[in-house]
């Protein structure tokens, strides 16, 4: 397949003008799902700060702590990335896409700001800054959901395409609330896990519908895509990611309905675990339905990329900051499964 790829192309497999933005195209991915699956936790449980008592939400802040620094490294090295990298697909991407990254990017920076500042302030403004932090984390879920639901549509901006992608949004802020609620079922013990149980349960719905409307609209928006996935040789990769990510929505909802029980409390890591393999499956398909472009049908990420100049320079700043990155998040993310101490 790679070798008929580069053909298509006029190139040959080891040249640098194939291969360099293939692989930086593998890196962004990897910056993008890791900033899925570990920020996606910091994320999901902002977004149910209101959901909880008063009482709870500075223990739920404070279990953030030992990652937040870790966390904010994956957006910020993926557009960095990103715009080194493909500086050609960065305009064009973003007249499709102002709005939902607009609404994204306020997110995030409303999300830092809120944190830093709660441990900074007085003790009686402490809830306001917990508050925006919700804001924050409901805005950046949200904006998520409104690109996923662009690049699923092509980029229509008619009303059937605004309507879905309000609705992408609200089930991606539930997709980040599932993630959370599982954490926190894992981390936690007590009156805690027993409301993010219950958080778990009511997100999971959601959750599988807004996976499942992507899944579909993709295909009905691009023959190609659906051709791809329904084809002979295709179908039956399509119907085991079917079944697997079905087994992980099931299989949550039922370790979830026993995990509060004595017995089965050694089984508290399991929903978290299947989570991560609902997004990385989810993430895996997009990917998977969109290669080789990065805009359907318009730019291919050959077409987007950098002279193989810049790209040289951008692998050699990767290899320096990856590594870099890796030990400092590993080391951030060691305790990361677990009950909290």
């Amino acid at each position: 397949m790679i070798s008929a790829l580069a053909a298509s192309l006029g190139l040959g497999v080891t040249q640098p003008d194939f291969w360099m933005p293939l692989l930086m195209m593998l890196l962004l991915l990897a910056l993008i799902l890791g900033g899925t699956l570990f920020d996606g936790f910091d994320i999901g449980v902002g977004v149910l700060l209101r959901t909880a008592p008063a009482s709870e939400r500075p223990a739920m802040m404070v279990g953030l702590s030992p990652w937040r620094d870790a966390n904010e490294f994956w957006f910020l090295l993926a557009i960095g990335l990103f715009l080194s990298a493909f500086p050609l697909a960065w305009g064009a991407m973003l007249a499709h896409l102002y709005i939902p990254m607009t609404i994204t990017i306020a997110g995030v920076v409303l999300r830092s700001v809120s944190f830093e500042f709660r441990i900074r302030a007085a003790s009686e403004h402490r809830a306001k800054w917990i508050n925006r932090f919700w804001f924050g984390s409901v805005l950046t879920a949200f904006g998520h959901g409104m690109l996923l639901a662009s690049i699923a549509t092509g980029y229509q901006k008619d009303g059937p395409s605004i309507w879905f992608g309000v609705f992408i949004g609200i089930c991606a802020i539930a997709g980040y609330a599932l993630l959370g609620a599982c954490w926190m079922v894992m981390r936690t013990r007590g009156v805690l896990q027993s409301l993010s149980v219950a958080w778990a349960r009511h997100s999971i719905r959601w959750t599988a519908a807004g996976m499942a409307a992507v899944s579909i609209a993709l295909g009905l928006s691009n023959p190609a895509i659906f051709y791809k996935w329904s084809s002979s040789t295709n179908l039956a990769l399509a119907a085991s990611v079917w079944v697997v990510m079905l087994g992980c929505f099931v299989s949550i909802d039922m370790i979830l309905s026993r995990v509060t029980q004595p017995k089965y409390e050694m089984l508290s890591w399991m929903p978290f675990s299947f989570c991560l393999v609902l997004f990385v499956l989810m993430l895996g398909g997009l990917t998977y339905s969109m290669f080789p472009f990065v805009i359907l049908d318009q730019l291919t990420l050959w077409d987007a990329a950098a002279s193989v100049d810049a790209l040289q320079l951008v692998l050699a700043a990767t290899i320096v900051a990856v590594p870099v990155m890796l030990i400092f998040n590993l080391l951030g993310y060691r305790r990361l499964f677990g009950q909290a101490g």
